[in-house]
């Protein structure tokens, strides 16, 4: 027979478990979005910032918006 604390401790687990990964899920989203924004503001396509969710990529990517000539501002100079 299961002792009711233990039932009870678990279900609280569980709980905790279930916050931490909506919110690990609510910030995944918000920086996917701010990533998107910043992509298309510098002048590249906004799926761009999908690559958030890929491990090595998700690096690259910042190195590149961060380095490369940004067609937004070549646009802009160009006018």
């Amino acid at each position: 027979m299961v002792h009711p604390a233990a039932s009870a401790l678990v279900a609280m687990i569980g709980l905790f478990y279930l916050f931490f990964i909506c919110l690990f899920l609510a910030l995944a989203v918000l920086m996917v979005i701010a990533y998107w924004k910043i992509c298309e503001k510098a002048g590249f396509p906004g799926p761009l910032s999908l690559l958030m969710f890929v491990p090595i990529a998700n690096f690259i990517l910042i190195l590149y918006i961060a380095f490369a000539e940004w067609p937004a501002l070549k646009q802009k100079n160009t006018q």
